[in-house]
């Protein structure tokens, strides 16, 4: 997993309620691998019905190309538990994903595949958003994971929380197998210790038996 440190960018803003993930990634392309998910991203809203880009559709925006945040509306990612939906934008080259609200699925599928998710109170969300809206991508934010701030221009900062696990994973770059493995050692001596017990434990029950 790619390990998540400072990202600076421009900021796509999504902010419709209730986006779901068969709307974030449509079923038909999930057979896609890799970079191929993007291609799937929001497939059903970035084309008009006539198949043609729709340039409305915000990422779309010629200013907002190569932008690694999401800025995301209420309940983002709700639905179904598709991780394909996080791999999609992870393809895409979003790296992070702020709200105020964000499903608990969509959530830990970020943590699982070094995509940043922040959720702001209600008045840091609204400010944010007025400012990425009326920069329409003439300014970049910058979000710090070890200071968890979100630095925007002027010296604005908003400051979000993370649990100590999470971030250090993210920091990381941490699966939880990844998580698992910083204790391998730890882990190899536990059953060593527990196949020598078991061993005495046999030897007690032969013993016995024989008397």
């Amino acid at each position: 997993m790619k390990p998540f440190e400072t990202v600076t960018g421009k900021v796509i803003p999504m902010l419709m309620a209730d986006i779901n993930t068969d709307q974030i990634i449509p079923s038909a392309y999930l057979r896609s691998g890799g970079k191929g998910q993007s291609h799937g991203l929001f497939a059903h809203m970035r084309k008009n019905a006539d198949g043609s880009v729709n340039p409305s559709f915000p990422f779309e925006n010629p200013q907002l190309q190569n932008a690694p945040i999401l800025l995301a509306g209420p309940n983002f990612g709700c639905g179904s538990s598709r991780e394909h939906a996080v791999w999609a934008l992870a393809a895409f080259g979003i790296r992070c994903v702020i709200g105020k609200s964000l499903a608990d699925f969509f959530r830990e599928n970020c943590l699982k595949n070094g995509v940043l998710p922040i959720l702001l109170k209600d008045a840091q969300f609204d400010s944010l958003s007025k400012l990425v809206l009326d920069a329409n991508g003439r300014e970049s934010l910058t979000v710090n994971l070890e200071r968890c701030e979100i630095q925007a221009p002027e010296g604005v900062i908003y400051s979000f929380e993370m649990e100590p696990y999470e971030k250090i994973a993210l920091i990381e770059g941490l699966d939880d197998i990844g998580a698992t493995l910083k204790y391998l050692s730890e882990i190899k001596a536990w059953e060593e210790r527990a196949k020598r017990e078991l061993q005495y434990v046999q030897q007690e029950i032969t013993h016995v038996g024989l008397m």
